[in-house]
């Protein structure tokens, strides 16, 4: 603690005894200062909807945070994912977050304001219908009622682009914004057709709507190259098992997602925050799978977004 000393004038220099009790009484302050609690850093870790693997992870995340760095106090932010994440870490209203990669600028500018931490896994586009309805591939959304995702969400840019690709954009499809508790709700309500959620496997809502209603998962993969034509080279096709949701094996267009984080951080506070994200990858995957997927070799690549120097230091200190 920082503070100013002074003694106030006097018209005749002040004696022994008194000069001895202002010099114990300024080391009093100083040890007062020293004693004094300072404030914990706040990390604000921008996540997504409640049974999504952005907030299990993140709630996994906050929970290393706090019990192994002193002075930390960790918290997760339920959100409509991405997007937004991206815009709340660059404000500084959060000081991590997880996105898509294709939600990112192509080309980030000289100074961005967030940086990565890591490639933690691939989020897989999920188009959700029942068993028993029309919908079977993805030109037949065509006239239909379909949540796209939550207005800010990476579901939201993953699915507008995938329609577009496919000529089903515009109001070629009834599109509802929803996130994906209220998409799940809304198609077991008869509400909605379908809807779309990129995640990593496996989603918690959509396993929790398996487990109650007979789904059908529609098959992506001929998107794919349309869409790295279209967008760029960030998009790859993935299988989705019979053994994740219980019904027919899939393939479907995915995306890395990052964790991210404000550029202005102390690099030394995001070393601690890389060190623990690579070394206690156990514990997070026990919360969700997808977290064990991560891996030092696999998340420096965060193309088009830099690593955060402090990120860059760990990743080179361990590097064989």
């Amino acid at each position: 603690m920082s503070r100013h000393w002074s003694v106030p004038g006097r018209r005749r220099a002040a004696g022994p005894v008194a000069v001895l009790m202002l010099l114990v009484s300024a080391l009093a302050g100083l040890a007062a200062c020293r004693d004094e609690p300072t404030e914990p850093v706040q990390i604000r870790i921008a996540t997504g909807s409640r049974t999504a693997v952005y907030h299990a992870f993140g709630q996994s995340l906050a929970t290393i945070l706090n019990r192994e760095l002193p002075g930390v106090r960790a918290s997760v932010v339920v959100t409509a994912a991405s997007a937004q994440n991206v815009r709340l870490v660059g404000s500084g209203e959060a000081e991590l977050g997880f996105t898509q990669a294709d939600v990112l600028p192509p080309h980030p500018s000289e100074h961005p304001a967030v940086l990565a931490v890591a490639r933690v896994y691939d989020d897989l586009l999920h188009l959700v219908t029942t068993a028993g309805g029309p919908v079977r591939t993805l030109a037949d959304l065509r006239g239909r009622r379909v949540s796209v995702g939550a207005d800010g969400s990476g579901t939201e840019v993953t699915a507008t682009r995938l329609l577009d690709v496919a000529q089903l954009g515009g109001d070629q499809v009834r599109q509802e914004h929803l996130s994906l508790d209220d998409s799940v709700a809304a198609l077991r309500a008869g509400r909605i057709d379908a809807f779309f959620f990129s995640g990593g496997l496996p989603v918690r809502g959509v396993a929790e709507l398996a487990d109650s209603t007979a789904i059908r998962m529609i098959d992506l993969g001929e998107w794919t190259e349309p869409l790295r034509r279209g967008y760029g080279q960030v998009y790859v096709t993935r299988d989705i098992p019979r053994s994740v949701y219980g019904v027919n094996p899939i393939s479907t267009v995915a995306n890395p997602n990052y964790l991210i984080v404000r550029a202005d951080l102390p690099e030394a506070l995001v070393r601690d925050v890389t060190r623990l994200l690579m070394e206690r990858r156990e514990e997070l995957a026990a919360a969700h799978p997808a977290a064990g997927r991560m891996s030092p070799r696999s998340a420096i690549a965060t193309t088009p977004l830099p690593l955060h120097p402090g990120a860059v230091d760990w990743y080179r200190s361990t590097k064989p």
